[in-house]
Parts: C-alpha cells; sequence; structure tokens
C-alpha cells in the first residue's frame, strides 16, 4: 500500500468511530505503531485536528479544527451528497447559489464513475402545491438550533400569522424553551415550550426574529407523546393526537384506480370494477364533505350522520349561491 492510500485509508478509520487504540489502527492499517504516528503527523500538516490520548495503548481522535480540511467519503455518501444538494433550493432557505457552487465543486473531484450516477439522478425541485414559500435566513435557523442545542430559553420578536410585516404594528415578544426544529414541505418550524402561556406552541421559523443574549438555561420538557413528528402533525389537524377530529366514509361511483392518486393518507376499498369506499378525515365535517365533493362523482354516505348533516348544509350553501348567480 502506497502511502497516499494509507493516508487515506487512516483518515477513512478515523471518521468512522470516535476513538482509536493506537494499536488497533495499527493492525487495521497493517504497518508499525512507529508508522501510525508519523502518519498521524502527516494528516495534521495537511489540516486536520487529531488528538491524541495517553495510556498503555495510546490512541487518536479526530476532532473540529479551525479550518474545514479535505473530507473523505465513500461512494454512496458522495451521491447522496450530491443529490442533498440538488434538492436544496426546496428546502426554504437562503442557500440556493451556495448549494449550486458547492454541488459544481464536488462534482469536479469525482471520479468518472460516480459522475455518471450522479448524471442520471438529474432532480427537479417543486415546492409542494406550486406555491411560494417564504425563505428563512440561515443565520436565523443557525441560532435557533444553538439555543436547542444549547438548552437555553430563546427570547425573540413573532409575526402572528395574518399580521402586517411592517407598519406601527409591533410584533409580539416571546419567551419559549425550544426543543427541536422541523422541516415541512419546504417550510420551517420552532417547536417549544411558550413560557408566558404555558403551552406548547409551533412557530414559523421565517417570522421568528431572534434576540440577544439568550436565556437561562433550562431542562427539556417532554413533547406530547413523546414524538416530535406526531406531535406537529397532529396539531396541523387541530388534535393533540395525531387524528382528524373528524372522520367518515363514502362509497364513489368510480374505479378505485382513477381515485388512488387523489387519496391522499384516507383508506382506499375496491369493492367491484366501477365502485370504491373512501375513509379520510379533516379538521371539520363541513370540510371534509367539501373535500369528498371534488371527485365529482356519484357517491352514498356510509357515515358517521355528522357527515350526511354536513352534505345536506353544504347542498343548500351552494344552491343559495347559484340561485345568487343566476339573479344578480
Amino acid at each position: 500500500m502506497t502511502t497516499t492510500a494509507r493516508l487515506l485509508r487512516l483518515l477513512s478509520l478515523l471518521q468512522a468511530r470516535r476513538d482509536w487504540p493506537g494499536p488497533l489502527l495499527a493492525s487495521r492499517l497493517e504497518v508499525s505503531d512507529r508508522t501510525v504516528r508519523r502518519d498521524v503527523e502527516r494528516l495534521r500538516e495537511m489540516g486536520y485536528t487529531i488528538q491524541a490520548a495517553t495510556g498503555p495503548d495510546g490512541g487518536y481522535r479526530l476532532a473540529a479544527g479551525s479550518e474545514l480540511p479535505p473530507l473523505l467519503f465513500d461512494d454512496d455518501q458522495t451521491v447522496a451528497v450530491a443529490v442533498a444538494l440538488q434538492t436544496a433550493p426546496a428546502s426554504g432557505v437562503g442557500i440556493e447559489e451556495a448549494a449550486v457552487r458547492a454541488l459544481v465543486t464536488i462534482r469536479q473531484v469525482m471520479p468518472a464513475r460516480l459522475r455518471h450516477r450522479l448524471d442520471a439522478l438529474q432532480v427537479t425541485t417543486i415546492r409542494p402545491g406550486g406555491t411560494a414559500r417564504p425563505s428563512v435566513a440561515v443565520d436565523v435557523l443557525v441560532t435557533l438550533a444553538n439555543a436547542i442545542r444549547d438548552r437555553e430559553v430563546l427570547r425573540f420578536d413573532y409575526v402572528a400569522r395574518g399580521a402586517p410585516d411592517a407598519g406601527d404594528d409591533v410584533p409580539a415578544a416571546r419567551r419559549v424553551e425550544p426543543h427541536h426544529l422541523v422541516s415541512s414541505s419546504g417550510r420551517w418550524y420552532l417547536v417549544g415550550w411558550d413560557l408566558d402561556r404555558e403551552d406548547w406552541r409551533i412557530f414559523s421559523a421565517d417570522r421568528v426574529g431572534p434576540r440577544t443574549p439568550t436565556g437561562p438555561r433550562f431542562r427539556p420538557r417532554s413533547v406530547p407523546g413523546g414524538d416530535v413528528q406526531a406531535f406537529v402533525s397532529a396539531r396541523s389537524k387541530g388534535s393533540d393526537l395525531d387524528e382528524w377530529p373528524c372522520r367518515g366514509t363514502v362509497v364513489l361511483h368510480r374505479p378505485a384506480h382513477e381515485v388512488r392518486p387523489f387519496v391522499d393518507d384516507g383508506v382506499l376499498v375496491a369493492l367491484d370494477d366501477h365502485r370504491c369506499s373512501i375513509e379520510t378525515g379533516s379538521w371539520s365535517w363541513g370540510a371534509l364533505a367539501a373535500w369528498f365533493g371534488r371527485f365529482e362523482s356519484a357517491m352514498d354516505v356510509v357515515g358517521p350522520p355528522e357527515l350526511v348533516s354536513a352534505f345536506a348544509l353544504l347542498a343548500e350553501r351552494y344552491d343559495r349561491a347559484g340561485g345568487a348567480s343566476a339573479h344578480p
């Protein structure tokens, strides 16, 4: 094995685990302890911060340094990073230009076999629904992440949904124990315990204006249910549980294969070649009836009675709206 190949192998091992006893590294590289010490010094000269541990066996640890040295990725890691950079524009963070430059840099040093794999994975990222999503400044995300990591109370100004971004209205000051950052459909959210309201809150990160300095340290609470993803999903459904407050079932007079692409998280069952049943939920009975109505198909309501009443009320509203349009 050449010196260069051995250095790359040593770097790969140091990146794979936190601590390495010197003799074990020597055994893996099939060299002497003295050669390992020399190779570690070479890596240090290249900018890698490698700490040495004293003791009978000694050992080494790759630590963070003052500068970013060259990194070593295996084939799958290299392609994964490149694909992640391609999808960065949909993240809602203003790093599009930096992501493009980083992708160009990585592609230039890729071996041909990896460039072919990457070129076959051309990804076009769009925001769900084609709607614009507010971007979040990188420094805001870093500030939130640091407060979460350090378990420090976060003080920030917050513009509530629907409030003007400018004018005489002053954003409300909040004091929050930050717990998690969540990314969903190109939007970023902060999950935290609001100290003044004594309740869990989900804040849109693009409307957070962090204040300095941060507050005192805190002991983390447990997110309701213990699952952040389920908690955020439940709150988006207007519930403390990850389920819709209103659920109902209808039989559509349409084949299941025509309906399947639009069922989302509902339960679809093919009844025959021309009919299928759908069970799903929504935040209100009226919204649920309207959701079923989008299929523009004859249907039979299986239940519950609240859904039947919602269809009747919706039909009455549509009938009035149609009559008003016909007689301006």
